[in-house]
């Protein structure tokens, strides 16, 4: 899988990030964690009005790339080489991981660690360390 490191193109992406994550806090108090608003905008017991902005800022990280690569006329979104049955079951450790971290990396990664939550910087330390190791074995061990 070919890499290339474009340092101004991470500089506003990250950027972009925490303008949302910032706009998001002060306009309605909320935490910008992913996991948490997916599982808040499915619950049958979410409110109309607290379900409508989760699912909108859910839309923007799904068409926000879409956009881009349009806007751009370059692709920017790439298929995985990984086989259907690797991608499905990291997602589902991704999912386990974040039900145990109760919270996943835009929520302790991004949020909490910028507030210096203690919880948030050991599982954003613990997630970290996993998917180094994860990506070490997957490439040293696995053809991708």
């Amino acid at each position: 899988m070919e890499t290339s490191f474009t340092p101004l193109a991470a500089i506003a992406g990250g950027g972009l990030i925490g303008l949302a994550v910032m706009l998001l806090y002060l306009g309605l108090g909320r935490i910008a964690g992913v996991s948490g608003m997916f599982t808040a905008a499915i619950r049958p017991s979410t409110g109309v009005g607290e379900r409508a902005w989760r699912l909108a800022f859910l839309a923007g990280l799904l068409l926000g790339p879409l956009l881009a690569s349009a806007a751009l006329n370059e692709q920017l979104v790439r298929p995985s080489p990984a086989e259907t049955p690797l991608l499905v079951l990291a997602g589902l450790l991704v999912g386990l991981g974040t039900g145990f971290a109760n919270g996943c990396t835009s929520g302790h990664g991004v949020c909490g660690v910028a507030r210096l939550s203690r919880r948030s910087l050991v599982a954003t330390a613990t997630f970290m360390t996993a998917g180094f190791v994860t990506a070490s074995l997957l490439r040293h061990l696995v053809e991708v």
